[in-house]
Protein backbone atom coordinates (compact mmCIF):
# COMPACT_ATOMS: atom_id res chain seq x y z
CA UNK A 1 0.00 0.00 0.00
CA UNK A 2 1.21 3.51 -0.80
CA UNK A 3 0.61 5.74 2.23
CA UNK A 4 1.17 9.50 2.32
CA UNK A 5 1.91 10.94 5.76
CA UNK A 6 1.16 14.64 6.21
CA UNK A 7 3.54 15.87 8.89
CA UNK A 8 5.71 12.81 8.40
CA UNK A 9 8.76 14.41 10.03
CA UNK A 10 6.98 15.32 13.30
CA UNK A 11 6.78 13.48 16.61
CA UNK A 12 3.97 11.13 15.56
CA UNK A 13 4.60 11.31 11.83
CA UNK A 14 8.15 10.01 12.07
CA UNK A 15 6.85 6.96 13.93
CA UNK A 16 4.10 6.46 11.32
CA UNK A 17 6.61 6.55 8.47
CA UNK A 18 9.02 4.18 10.21
CA UNK A 19 6.31 1.69 11.14
CA UNK A 20 4.70 1.87 7.69
CA UNK A 21 7.98 0.96 6.03
CA UNK A 22 8.53 -1.82 8.58
CA UNK A 23 5.16 -3.21 7.45
CA UNK A 24 6.38 -3.06 3.83
CA UNK A 25 4.22 -0.10 2.83
CA UNK A 26 5.51 2.62 0.53
CA UNK A 27 5.50 5.71 2.78
CA UNK A 28 5.48 9.16 1.20
CA UNK A 29 6.35 12.10 3.46
CA UNK A 30 4.29 15.26 2.96
CA UNK A 31 6.40 18.01 4.53
CA UNK A 32 8.19 21.15 3.42
CA UNK A 33 11.54 19.42 3.91
CA UNK A 34 10.39 16.96 1.25
CA UNK A 35 9.18 19.60 -1.21
CA UNK A 36 5.52 19.66 -0.17
CA UNK A 37 3.74 22.65 1.39
CA UNK A 38 0.39 21.68 2.88
CA UNK A 39 -0.97 25.22 3.00
CA UNK A 40 -0.08 26.43 -0.49
CA UNK A 41 -0.41 22.97 -2.03
CA UNK A 42 2.99 23.22 -3.72
CA UNK A 43 4.20 19.71 -4.57
CA UNK A 44 1.09 18.06 -3.16
CA UNK A 45 -0.47 16.82 -6.37
CA UNK A 46 2.74 15.15 -7.52
CA UNK A 47 3.34 13.58 -4.10
CA UNK A 48 -0.14 12.02 -4.04
CA UNK A 49 0.26 10.22 -7.35
CA UNK A 50 -0.52 6.55 -6.81
CA UNK A 51 -1.30 7.03 -3.10
CA UNK A 52 -3.99 4.80 -1.57
CA UNK A 53 -4.49 6.52 1.79
CA UNK A 54 -3.40 9.72 3.52
CA UNK A 55 -2.61 9.85 7.24
CA UNK A 56 -2.73 13.44 8.47
CA UNK A 57 -0.66 14.08 11.59
CA UNK A 58 0.39 17.58 10.56
CA UNK A 59 0.89 19.98 13.44
CA UNK A 60 1.57 23.57 14.43
CA UNK A 61 3.12 24.80 17.68
CA UNK A 62 0.80 27.53 18.92
CA UNK A 63 -1.66 28.33 21.71
CA UNK A 64 -3.34 31.08 19.67
CA UNK A 65 -6.82 30.33 18.36
CA UNK A 66 -6.38 32.30 15.14
CA UNK A 67 -3.05 30.68 14.30
CA UNK A 68 -4.33 27.18 15.03
CA UNK A 69 -7.53 27.61 13.02
CA UNK A 70 -5.61 29.16 10.12
CA UNK A 71 -3.14 26.29 9.95
CA UNK A 72 -5.48 23.32 10.41
CA UNK A 73 -8.20 24.75 8.17
CA UNK A 74 -5.69 25.61 5.46
CA UNK A 75 -3.96 22.23 5.59
CA UNK A 76 -7.23 20.28 5.65
CA UNK A 77 -8.71 22.17 2.69
CA UNK A 78 -5.52 21.78 0.66
CA UNK A 79 -5.19 18.10 1.43
CA UNK A 80 -8.82 17.20 0.81
CA UNK A 81 -8.89 19.09 -2.50
CA UNK A 82 -5.73 17.33 -3.70
CA UNK A 83 -6.97 13.95 -2.47
CA UNK A 84 -10.25 14.32 -4.32
CA UNK A 85 -8.39 15.19 -7.51
CA UNK A 86 -6.09 12.19 -7.05
CA UNK A 87 -8.98 9.80 -6.39
CA UNK A 88 -7.75 8.81 -2.93
CA UNK A 89 -10.25 6.68 -1.04
CA UNK A 90 -9.29 7.15 2.60
CA UNK A 91 -8.24 10.11 4.74
CA UNK A 92 -7.11 9.27 8.28
CA UNK A 93 -6.66 12.17 10.70
CA UNK A 94 -5.40 12.46 14.26
CA UNK A 95 -7.30 14.67 16.69
CA UNK A 96 -7.56 15.15 20.47
CA UNK A 97 -9.78 13.58 23.12
CA UNK A 98 -11.98 16.21 24.76
CA UNK A 99 -11.42 18.93 22.17
CA UNK A 100 -15.10 19.92 22.37
CA UNK A 101 -14.73 20.74 26.07
CA UNK A 102 -12.08 23.39 25.41
CA UNK A 103 -12.84 24.89 21.98
CA UNK A 104 -10.14 27.54 22.15
CA UNK A 105 -6.46 27.91 21.37
CA UNK A 106 -4.89 24.87 19.75
CA UNK A 107 -8.05 22.80 20.22
CA UNK A 108 -10.10 25.25 18.14
CA UNK A 109 -8.02 24.42 15.10
CA UNK A 110 -8.46 20.68 15.59
CA UNK A 111 -12.25 21.09 15.78
CA UNK A 112 -12.30 23.05 12.52
CA UNK A 113 -10.11 20.36 10.94
CA UNK A 114 -12.54 17.64 12.06
CA UNK A 115 -15.57 19.49 10.64
CA UNK A 116 -13.91 20.02 7.27
CA UNK A 117 -13.01 16.33 7.03
CA UNK A 118 -16.53 15.27 7.99
CA UNK A 119 -18.08 17.60 5.41
CA UNK A 120 -15.65 16.61 2.65
CA UNK A 121 -16.06 14.13 -0.19
CA UNK A 122 -13.10 11.88 0.70
CA UNK A 123 -14.06 8.87 2.87
CA UNK A 124 -12.55 9.44 6.30
CA UNK A 125 -11.51 8.14 9.68
CA UNK A 126 -10.81 10.43 12.65
CA UNK A 127 -8.89 9.11 15.64
CA UNK A 128 -8.97 11.13 18.84
CA UNK A 129 -6.04 10.45 21.18
CA UNK A 130 -5.18 11.76 24.62
CA UNK A 131 -2.09 13.87 25.18
CA UNK A 132 1.27 12.20 24.66
CA UNK A 133 3.81 11.53 27.40
CA UNK A 134 5.92 14.25 25.74
CA UNK A 135 3.33 16.82 26.85
CA UNK A 136 5.10 16.95 30.23
CA UNK A 137 8.37 17.88 28.53
CA UNK A 138 6.66 20.61 26.51
CA UNK A 139 5.11 22.14 29.62
CA UNK A 140 8.41 21.93 31.48
CA UNK A 141 9.91 24.16 28.79
CA UNK A 142 7.00 26.52 28.19
CA UNK A 143 5.00 26.82 31.43
CA UNK A 144 6.56 29.72 33.32
CA UNK A 145 5.50 32.69 35.40
CA UNK A 146 8.34 35.11 34.90
CA UNK A 147 11.46 33.03 35.42
CA UNK A 148 9.70 30.43 37.60
CA UNK A 149 8.72 27.10 36.09
CA UNK A 150 5.19 26.02 37.02
CA UNK A 151 3.19 22.81 36.73
CA UNK A 152 -0.46 23.17 35.62
CA UNK A 153 -3.05 21.15 37.52
CA UNK A 154 -4.93 18.58 35.54
CA UNK A 155 -6.12 15.03 35.04
CA UNK A 156 -4.76 13.30 31.95
CA UNK A 157 -4.37 9.77 30.63
CA UNK A 158 -1.21 10.18 28.53
CA UNK A 159 -0.19 7.74 25.82
CA UNK A 160 2.99 6.86 23.94
CA UNK A 161 3.19 8.62 20.58
CA UNK A 162 4.49 5.44 18.95
CA UNK A 163 1.41 3.49 20.07
CA UNK A 164 -0.83 6.13 18.51
CA UNK A 165 1.20 5.92 15.30
CA UNK A 166 0.76 2.15 15.18
CA UNK A 167 -3.01 2.44 15.65
CA UNK A 168 -3.26 5.08 12.93
CA UNK A 169 -1.58 2.60 10.59
CA UNK A 170 -4.03 -0.12 11.63
CA UNK A 171 -6.89 2.20 10.73
CA UNK A 172 -5.26 3.19 7.43
CA UNK A 173 -4.95 -0.47 6.47
CA UNK A 174 -8.70 -0.90 6.89
CA UNK A 175 -11.79 0.77 5.47
CA UNK A 176 -12.94 4.26 6.52
CA UNK A 177 -14.94 4.09 9.75
CA UNK A 178 -15.78 7.72 10.44
CA UNK A 179 -15.27 8.34 14.14
CA UNK A 180 -12.94 5.64 15.44
CA UNK A 181 -12.85 4.61 19.10
CA UNK A 182 -10.69 6.95 21.16
CA UNK A 183 -7.20 5.86 22.18
CA UNK A 184 -5.61 6.70 25.53
CA UNK A 185 -2.83 5.69 27.85
CA UNK A 186 -3.16 2.85 30.36
CA UNK A 187 -3.91 4.99 33.43
CA UNK A 188 -4.82 8.44 34.66
CA UNK A 189 -2.00 10.73 35.78
CA UNK A 190 -1.68 14.05 37.59
CA UNK A 191 -0.41 16.67 35.16
CA UNK A 192 1.40 18.45 37.99
CA UNK A 193 3.16 15.23 38.96
CA UNK A 194 4.06 14.53 35.33
CA UNK A 195 5.81 17.89 34.91
CA UNK A 196 7.63 17.55 38.22
CA UNK A 197 8.71 13.98 37.45
CA UNK A 198 10.07 15.01 34.06
CA UNK A 199 11.91 17.96 35.61
CA UNK A 200 13.55 15.69 38.14
CA UNK A 201 14.50 13.20 35.41
CA UNK A 202 16.37 15.89 33.47
CA UNK A 203 18.16 17.17 36.56
CA UNK A 204 16.06 20.18 37.58
CA UNK A 205 16.13 20.49 41.36
CA UNK A 206 14.19 23.66 42.12
CA UNK A 207 10.64 23.68 43.45
CA UNK A 208 7.93 23.78 40.75
CA UNK A 209 4.68 25.32 42.07
CA UNK A 210 1.34 23.88 41.00
CA UNK A 211 -0.98 26.36 39.26
CA UNK A 212 -4.54 26.33 37.91
CA UNK A 213 -4.64 27.50 34.31
CA UNK A 214 -7.44 29.96 33.47
CA UNK A 215 -10.10 29.59 30.83
CA UNK A 216 -11.93 26.66 29.29
CA UNK A 217 -8.78 24.62 28.75
CA UNK A 218 -7.67 24.96 32.35
CA UNK A 219 -11.12 23.89 33.58
CA UNK A 220 -11.24 20.98 31.14
CA UNK A 221 -7.84 19.78 32.31
CA UNK A 222 -8.91 19.87 35.96
CA UNK A 223 -12.45 18.46 35.73
CA UNK A 224 -11.57 15.34 33.73
CA UNK A 225 -13.07 16.47 30.42
CA UNK A 226 -9.84 15.48 28.64
CA UNK A 227 -9.99 11.91 29.90
CA UNK A 228 -11.17 9.16 27.51
CA UNK A 229 -14.76 8.00 27.49
CA UNK A 230 -16.12 4.45 27.79
CA UNK A 231 -14.93 2.10 25.08
CA UNK A 232 -11.58 3.78 24.54
CA UNK A 233 -8.66 1.65 23.39
CA UNK A 234 -5.91 1.71 26.01
CA UNK A 235 -2.20 1.71 25.28
CA UNK A 236 0.48 -0.10 27.23
CA UNK A 237 3.39 2.18 28.08
CA UNK A 238 2.87 4.14 31.31
CA UNK A 239 4.25 7.60 31.89
CA UNK A 240 6.75 6.20 34.42
CA UNK A 241 7.99 3.70 31.84
CA UNK A 242 8.41 6.54 29.34
CA UNK A 243 10.42 8.48 31.92
CA UNK A 244 12.61 5.44 32.59
CA UNK A 245 13.32 5.16 28.86
CA UNK A 246 14.54 8.75 28.50
CA UNK A 247 18.22 8.95 27.46
CA UNK A 248 19.18 11.06 30.48
CA UNK A 249 16.76 9.51 32.97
Amino acid sequence: MRIAVAGGTGMVGAHVVELARHRDHDAVVLARSHGVDLISGIGLGEALAGVDVVIDVSNVSTLRTDASVSFFAGAAKSLLTAERAAGIGHHVALSIVGADAAPEGYYAGKLVQERLIEAGEVPWTILRATQFHEFAAMLYVTAKVGSVRVAPRGRLQPIAAREVAAHLLDLAEGKPVGRAAEIAGPREESLTAMVRTYASAVGYRRRIPSVALPGALGRAQRDGSLLPGPGAILGHQTFDQWIDALPDA
